[in-house]
């Protein structure tokens, strides 16, 4: 029986693994982490994260063929395969400080694999790595191999949050890099194989090792670098009188660029596009390409400006002052469909407004009180390390409550930020909430998920992204 391990249980480890051991139940899967926590939830009915299908993928394999463990030595030296599903956080300090990928739990990884191998492994990067990073772990695992051969591979996830499980059942591609090497083209065919189970064989492109890890960082590049094109139309748009809405339907229309990602937002987060980006741009200068570096780092700008130019309309729209006032925030996660709060521009916004002394109400369905507090205290990029590392027990800002339901999050509040695109929004009492707020009362939607002119009708002054103006707004410049 050939026996998987995982190396971290995380966003990406614990989903992919399960509809591997789904998928192959000849194999056998087992997922590590240091987290005793973290592996008890995995163990029990309320898993550590949010993901639509994930509970039933789980419940079908687990103690079949799918097992969660503290033991890591033990099933790392007994896997054939070893993914690495570590966290590569940005590096908060030192060389490359801001950008760079800090790889000291890769580098921990790898040597402990190296101490307690007594066979043959094949290691997978799954986590985002920088280009090279393989050539690095393969010098670690050579230099103490003891006689023991490694194979290092990249197969980097594509996983979009909230679709995980769909994705990895039916994935665009699935991508394996490695040695051209007898070797390495052998190590290459068994990850196939494993894949093979379930993912036809058109949709498995294999590469070399740097190409594969190049292309996970180009690929997140391309889809933020859309999302900041829309965004800065939708500026344009604002200042014009256009529909962004119209616009990007216009533009996704063209076959050559398609209608994904056209969507104008308060901006982009999760934790790979500001991260990925970030890296790219560091790897560039390491190269002297500066010219290349500067174009990426514009997406990361134009993003930035887009939550500053939110901020800055609240606060404009409201008579330049948000001083004591009450504030709704409707949606905390980075999109919807997750619990995942990580790099979401909803961080941003609520520190701008309480930066002015405003005070908030958040609502979020699937984000806890707790994680919410956490991150509106947490510095820059703390949140990508392990959690032990992290503020222990947050300070709780005084300004923010969090409530159980957009009515409560409303009620006698001024204005209404809404920065993610959950459904329920679409289809709230918009009525009952009007009657409970202050007046004027105020919508900023910042996922254009209501129905603008229903809500005028009902009273509200009412700020979409890259729509034409609320007569009330249009002398209200919004300058970043």
């Amino acid at each position: 029986m050939v026996k998987i391990c995982c190396i971290g249980a995380g966003y990406v480890g614990g989903p992919t693994m399960a509809v591997i051991a789904l998928n192959c139940p000849s194999i056998e899967v087992v997922v590590v982490d240091i987290s005793v926590t973290r592996i008890s939830a995995w163990n029990s009915d309320q898993l550590p994260i949010y993901e639509p299908g994930l509970n039933e993928v789980v419940k079908q394999c687990k103690g079949r063929n799918l097992f969660f463990s503290t033991d890591i030595e033990k099933h790392v030296s007994e896997a054939d395969i070893i993914f690495v599903s570590v966290n590569t956080p940005t590096k908060t300090r030192g060389l490359g400080a801001g950008k760079a990928a800090d790889l000291t739990y890769w580098e921990s990884a790898a040597r402990m694999i190296a101490d307690v191998s007594k066979s043959n492994k094949i290691v997978v990067e799954k986590s985002t790595v920088p280009v090279k990073t393989a050539e690095a772990i393969e010098r670690i695992l050579t230099h103490n191999s003891k006689g023991i051969k490694y194979q290092i591979l990249s197969n980097p996830e594509f996983l979009a949050e909230g679709t995980a499980i769909q994705d990895l059942f039916k994935p665009d591609r699935v991508l394996i890099g490695g040695r051209e090497t007898p070797d390495g083209l052998k190590a290459i065919q068994a990850l196939k194989d494993v894949y093979g189970h379930w993912v036809p064989e058109d949709r498995i492109i294999t590469t070399n090792l740097w190409s594969a890890e190049l292309s996970k960082l180009a690929a997140n590049a391309f889809l933020a670098q859309r999302i900041s094109s829309v965004n800065a139309m939708s500026a344009l748009c604002e200042a014009t009188g256009a529909d962004v809405s119209q616009v990007s339907h216009a533009v996704g229309k063209d076959s050559r660029i398609g209608p994904k990602f056209l969507n104008a937002s308060v901006g982009f987060g999760g934790s790979c596009f500001q991260k990925d980006i970030l890296n790219l741009v560091y790897i560039c200068e390491c190269n002297g390409l500066a010219e290349v570096a500067n174009y990426w780092k514009q997406v990361i700008k134009v993003n930035d400006y887009q939550k500053n130019r939110f901020v800055n309309r609240v606060v404009s729209s409201m008579f330049n002052t948000v001083s004591g006032k009450k504030i709704g925030i409707m949606g905390f996660a980075f999109k919807k469909d997750t619990g995942d709060t990580r790099e979401t521009p909803a961080i941003d916004v609520c520190k701008g407004l309480l930066g002015d002394k405003a005070r908030l109400s958040i609502y979020d369905p699937q984000v806890t009180a707790d994680q919410i507090q956490r991150d509106l205290t947490m510095n820059k990029f703390d949140w990508d390390h392990p959690i032990h590392l992290q503020p222990m027990s947050p300070t709780g800002v005084k300004q923010v409550s969090i409530a159980w339901d957009a009515y409560e999050a409303s009620k006698d509040a001024h204005a209404l930020c809404i920065l993610t695109e959950w459904d329920e929004f679409k289809t709230l009492d918009y009525w009952r909430i009007f009657d409970n707020m202050q007046k004027p009362a105020f919508v900023f939607d910042g996922r254009n998920v209501v129905n603008v002119e229903m809500l005028r009708d009902i009273g509200f002054i009412v700020y979409s992204i890259g729509k034409p103006l609320d007569p009330w707004l249009k002398n209200m410049p919004a300058v970043a």
